[in-house]
């Protein structure tokens, strides 16, 4: 199967790009027009490869990195990209927070047009919880993968405390509280619960209580 590029065609596209099979590749590259079927030689530019300075805070610090792209590669506002920090040959995943061109602050913006890309790590993150327990709300912080998963109405554990989980502020602004919601922690700006305490005899079923029934106690 041939190779596809874009580049314009002399017979029915000088001006705009439109997809080209290669004929032949090499120094004197030979194309096929996808349009008009023209065969014509052509020049295709190769991207030059770029070090992007990289700033990503994880919680109260932050560092500076490169990350190794090429000059067509385009970089998006809360897209997901991995930083491969081949100087200090390290990994890291992170959220897009901001991009810096040499002009101004842009949401978009292609590798060659960057000063400065900022992020937030995301493999690992610490998520805050504040747990009501009647009149007074205890604050507390679970270490977890930022791929970890938080479900409205389940119940976790964080600093020798469990909680039920009934409410998550994103960090986009929005607010669940539907039972079974599931938000990843790299997404929770705070998680909002009850305290789960365990039932004494005679308030409930209990797991012994419930061991005799299932036995015919």
């Amino acid at each position: 199967m041939n190779d596809e590029v874009e580049v314009v065609c002399p017979s029915c596209s000088p001006k705009i790009e439109v997809p080209h099979d290669v004929l032949k590749s090499g120094q004197n590259v030979v194309v096929q027009c996808q349009e008009c079927g023209s065969v014509h030689p052509t020049t295709i530019e190769k991207p030059k490869k770029l070090d992007v300075k990289v700033i990503i805070s994880r919680e109260e610090e932050s560092f500076t990195c490169t990350h190794r792209m090429t000059s067509e590669d385009a970089v998006i506002v809360d897209d997901e990209i991995i930083i491969d920090d081949e100087e200090n040959d390290e990994v890291y995943p992170i959220i897009v927070t901001a991009i810096d061109t040499d002009e101004k602050r842009v949401n978009a913006a292609m590798a060659s047009d960057i000063n400065t890309i900022w992020g937030r790590a995301i493999d690992e993150v610490i998520v805050r919880i504040s747990v009501h327990k009647g009149r007074k709300t205890q604050a507390l912080e679970k270490r977890v993968p930022g791929g970890y998963e938080f479900t409205i109405g389940n119940s976790e554990k964080a600093e020798q405390t469990d909680f039920r989980i009934t409410k998550i502020k994103k960090r986009d602004g929005s607010f669940l509280s539907s039972r079974g919601s599931v938000v990843e922690a790299k997404d929770i700006k705070r998680i909002f619960a009850d305290e789960a305490r365990r039932q004494g005899w005679g308030e409930g079923r209990t797991a012994w209580s419930m061991k005799g029934k299932r036995q015919g106690w």
